[in-house]
């Protein structure tokens, strides 16, 4: 014989809303995810389609690097990109000349792609703010976000976690 649940009405009337206001809970926190994913779209279209001139910190002429590959992707759709690297400074990175910091860069750039570690990201982003940079793009893994806050206030773009070599074709640019 199967044993029956004694259960008051009120209880099940409050399990029931409970229920309900956890879906609501779940949709709205959806809908707020959603939000903010097209949001940064929307920051990541107008950094590519704004960007002229990228200073890509962190470049490597070693070809299996992930900052090469990017740097020659970029290149290819159009983008002018000055390899930045003090190590490998007057240099030659897929035929642009090195340079060892920002502030050597005498044009104004449009966009600095870090392809450096967390830790050391903000000192890149400090120096961005410092040379007028419109962006900051910090690639895949790359997170700072007290550095980002401060490149937000200087009134720069900020992109962080993403690469630019998979935004573009998943955006259609």
């Amino acid at each position: 014989m199967g044993s029956q649940l004694d259960i008051e009405p009120g209880t099940v009337r409050l399990l029931k809303k409970a229920a309900a206001k956890s879906r609501n809970y779940r949709q709205q926190q959806r809908g707020r995810l959603m939000t903010l994913l097209q949001a940064q779209d929307e920051t990541v279209r107008k950094v590519l389609s704004e960007t002229r001139l990228i200073a890509l910190v962190g470049a490597s002429p070693r070809p299996h690097r992930a900052s090469y590959r990017v740097m020659e992707y970029m290149i290819k759709r159009g983008y002018e990109v000055i390899p930045v690297n003090p190590v490998q400074a007057g240099k030659r990175i897929l035929g642009r000349t090195v340079v060892a910091s920002l502030a050597e860069i005498s044009r104004p750039v449009d966009m600095v792609d870090v392809f450096r570690n967390s830790d050391a990201a903000g000192e890149v982003i400090d120096e961005a703010i410092a040379v007028g940079a419109k962006s900051v793009w910090l690639q895949l893994d790359v997170i700072d976000e007290a550095g980002a806050e401060r490149a937000r206030k200087a009134g720069l773009d900020v992109v962080m976690d993403r690469c630019p070599a998979i935004e573009i074709p998943r955006l259609g640019l």
